[in-house]
């Protein structure tokens, strides 16, 4: 005889197979295939993750293998439309080292999206630095809209809110979309003040360069104690997010939230990032001799009210965010930077996993 529940009891049994549901969906997930191809825009390439029924295969890209169906159809969601992120890569960056991120979240059921950006990727990064800040914005907006476009993913992705994630130099990126503003004077003061302790940021990428780190350090130190009024305009101009009387600083509104991993932070003010309103993640790297924390990651968190903390490490450096890092590669790296170019063995495979899944799930309650 079937006995009558009480509304307690149907509520708990409602709640039960919630939760079994959900555990499902996640364990169907997590053994999701996932797609890669590549698309253009303007001849940028664009590096395109994402769900398929197809079976992954090993592919070797020069050092780089990974697990992925090339080509494969793309797996439609079982409920309306897949959510887009775009990955905004660091300094002289390519797809390859941010696979890992990638699959976690292909693995969670979003499509994405990986520009390589102009003047600031593996194969050309002559505008590397500023002159890449200032555009690198546009080439996400470009990646949306390619999307958008493309004749296998328009139909099965939604474009109208978006993630972003961006590391290191991508940080850069991804606060600029989110609405934050950063200008030259904001990065020469610092480096004027602080040029040693903050060595890896200043000096970045001149570890094999000694006439430059000294061309660099008498520029610096000319501008030391210098007053504002007296230097040159085009340092004082802010590059980023809209101008303080509109309401919503976001340059691009279809950026609906955004997660940061080691970002360059010291270049913004304040108060543009006081401005921020979209859900904004940071993953920060304890032992980063790169970005010294105290000047980026937490410049960030500081000033930015909707900012978060989704994971801290402290025994990880500033290139542990990447996966697959070949040995090879990581040493070249390294020997460019001033300070912290070497992954810590103290952060390991599965901490970083870890890391990489709270990413997934963070833009799983954000879009």
């Amino acid at each position: 005889m079937k006995k009558n529940l009480t509304p307690l009891a149907h509520l708990t049994r409602l709640v039960r197979l919630t939760c079994v549901a959900s555990l499902l969906l996640t364990a169907s997930a997590s053994h999701a295939q996932m797609g890669m191809r590549q698309i253009q825009s303007g001849g940028m390439p664009i590096t395109l993750i994402y769900p398929t029924a197809v079976p992954s295969q090993p592919l070797t890209q020069g050092p780089f293998t990974l697990q992925v169906a090339s080509n494969a159809q793309p797996l439609p969601a079982a409920n309306g439309k897949r959510s887009l992120i775009v990955l905004s890569h660091g300094t002289a960056g390519s797809a390859q080292p941010d696979h890992a991120l990638a699959a976690t979240l292909a693995r969670a059921g979003f499509v994405v999206a990986q520009p390589e950006h102009r003047g600031d990727n593996w194969q050309d990064f002559s505008r590397a630095g500023p002159e890449s800040w200032k555009t690198r914005p546009q080439d996400v907006s470009e990646t949306i809209d390619a999307v958008a476009r493309d004749t296998a993913l328009a139909e099965l992705v939604d474009t109208r809110r978006v993630g972003v994630h961006g590391m290191s130099a991508g940080g850069v990126t991804g606060l600029v979309l989110a609405g934050a503003q950063w200008r030259m004077l904001n990065l020469i003061q610092h480096c004027a003040q602080n040029l040693d302790e903050d060595i890896g940021f200043c000096l970045n990428g001149l570890g094999q360069r000694p006439e430059l780190q000294t061309q660099r350090r008498r520029q610096f130190e000319m501008a030391r104690g210098a007053p504002e009024q007296y230097l040159p305009a085009n340092l004082k101009v802010s590059f980023g997010g809209k101008s303080i009387e509109s309401p919503d600083p976001r340059p691009d509104p279809r950026v609906a939230a955004v997660s940061l991993s080691v970002p360059v932070g010291v270049i913004f003010s304040p108060d543009s990032l006081a401005r921020i309103r979209i859900p904004l993640g940071l993953s920060t790297s304890g032992d980063d001799g790169v970005l010294l924390p105290r000047f980026h990651s937490q410049h960030v968190l500081k000033h930015c009210t909707s900012c978060t903390t989704l994971s801290d490490h402290p025994q990880a450096g500033h290139f542990d965010w990447l996966s697959p890092w070949p040995a090879s590669i990581a040493q070249t790296v390294a020997a460019t930077q001033m300070r912290g170019g070497l992954p810590k063995p103290a952060f390991t495979d599965a901490d970083r996993q870890k890391a990489f899944d709270q990413i997934a799930v963070f833009f799983k309650q954000k879009l």
